[in-house]
């Protein structure tokens, strides 16, 4: 993205790439998860078409023909890639790039001189000092995000250590693919950060489908010999499942497990290219930068990721462009604000702004209320379920709203306007005021402001 409006602002402009242009998001990400998810959307209309008056005998998910088509979707994304970068002018170089000082980068025996260095390096998976979670991920036994998406076959077993974003999404659509799946979650509540009311649904919505959870739980080894994950349970149950009861367990529980995804985070990845020879300062494992992506280094950027201060491809796009418009001397700024978070599962999930708990730690007196999808005509002429909750949070004082979220069908797609009221810093009144086309699903937030 940086490369992009930089060279489309008429900068010469160098990238270098180690691997796949797109990075993460488009090459083991956001896109090729999404090609997954979606395979298993149409199985779940498939298996339920009954309760739409369809029927489709014998629907089921071919594993090999989802990961066919989704290398055919990141193949043809790549490609657009490659077109932008060309189209804008810019010069690309595959091959792994090193900073000599804050104007020179080397690139193999060839070295490059500009007058800005922008640091767009990424994250990479956390590995925890798990017994024998090194000698599984050089087995294959233990996976992480870049090869969950890659399995020939659906496992039996899968085991997931995490249940965040990634998590939640590998274990919803292994799930619908035929594995049976355990979330293993340090936390007493999955989602991390995400609304606790919703949080709490999408756990239930997924244990009705078969997925089993152990939460204040955690992993303290794998052991492929025996196919077994071991866990150290504190007060939390074992939960869901198909056809069995909750196990009210302590102490340590054996899993048994063909395959295990590793998904308890990502950290910014700060070694390796010689960011020690620019004196940028770290703070807390990621590059400090303030609002305009620049670092205490003049003309040296550090936008995504590796900042660590937004870990989601979006966020990543609008500090790119915020950093660009820094360089070109455009006034602009970052904000946080009103950047989203979506969990792609079935139903969906989607968060902005505050939340009820950041909200009264940070003393913000605020008002709240839930109302459910089923006033919305259109989700329920389109759904069987019948929790699905839409939930808005406006400060007494000025009336502004400052947080949306919901749980339900299209809620990645209907997110966006609710972060268009936070950024505008829009009040319940103007809200009001906003016509919502009908009969469509986005109409449930226009039932909650007047409800405020």
């Amino acid at each position: 993205m940086a490369a992009e409006r930089a060279g489309h602002a008429g900068l010469s402009v160098l990238l270098v790439e180690k691997r796949a242009l797109g990075g993460v998001c488009l090459n083991e990400g956001c896109i090729p998860s999404k090609a997954l998810l979606n395979s298993a959307k149409i199985a779940d209309y498939a298996l339920h078409a009954e309760d739409y008056g369809v029927t489709i005998p014998g629907a089921k998910i071919d594993h090999s023909a989802v990961i066919k088509r989704k290398n055919k979707v990141v193949k043809t994304l790549v490609g657009g890639v490659k077109a932008l970068m060309k189209a804008n002018k810019v010069t690309v170089i595959d091959g792994e790039a090193f900073i000599v000082d804050k104007s020179h980068v080397k690139v193999g025996d060839e070295v490059y001189e500009g007058a800005r260095l922008m640091i767009a390096t990424g994250s990479v998976p956390i590995v925890p000092p798990i017994d024998g979670v090194k000698e599984g991920l050089t087995s294959g036994f233990v996976l992480t995000s870049r090869e969950i998406l890659d399995l020939e076959n659906v496992p039996e077993n899968l085991v997931i250590i995490g249940g965040g974003i990634i998590g939640l999404e590998m274990a919803a659509y292994y799930n619908t693919a035929g594995a049976n799946v355990t979330v293993v979650e340090m936390m007493p509540k999955i989602a991390g950060a995400m609304d606790e009311d919703i949080s709490s649904l999408l756990m239930k919505s997924l244990e009705k489908r078969g997925v089993k959870f152990l939460l204040s739980s955690k992993v303290t080894a794998v052991n492929e010999r025996r196919g077994t994950v071991l866990t150290d349970r504190e007060t939390a149950s074992l939960s869901g499942g198909k056809g069995r009861a909750n196990a009210q367990e302590k102490g340590t529980v054996p899993l048994s497990a063909d395959k295990v995804l590793l998904s308890i985070g990502r950290k910014p990845l700060i070694e390796g290219f010689g960011l020690e020879n620019t004196d940028v300062l770290i703070d807390n494992g990621a590059i400090k930068t303030d609002l305009n992506g620049l670092t205490n280094i003049p003309n040296i950027y550090a936008v995504g990721d590796v900042n660590g201060k937004y870990m989601l491809a979006h966020a990543a796009y609008r500090e790119a462009e915020v950093a660009v418009n820094h360089m070109l001397g455009k006034r602009d700024i970052m904000r946080y604000d009103a950047i989203a978070s979506v969990i792609y599962t079935s139903p969906e999930v989607a968060s902005v702004g505050e939340t009820e708990k950041t909200a009264k730690s940070k003393g913000i007196d605020f008002s709240s209320v839930t109302v459910p999808m089923l006033y919305s005509g259109r989700y329920v002429a389109e759904s069987t379920a019948a929790d699905g909750i839409c939930k808005v949070l406006s400060e007494k004082s000025s009336r502004r709203i400052i947080g949306v979220h919901l749980y339900g069908s299209y809620a990645s797609e209907i997110i966006v306007s609710a972060c268009m009221m936070i950024e505008m810093q829009m009040r319940i009144d103007d809200a009001k005021e906003i016509v919502f086309p009908h009969p469509t699903v986005s109409e449930i937030i226009r039932e909650a402001v007047f409800r405020l």
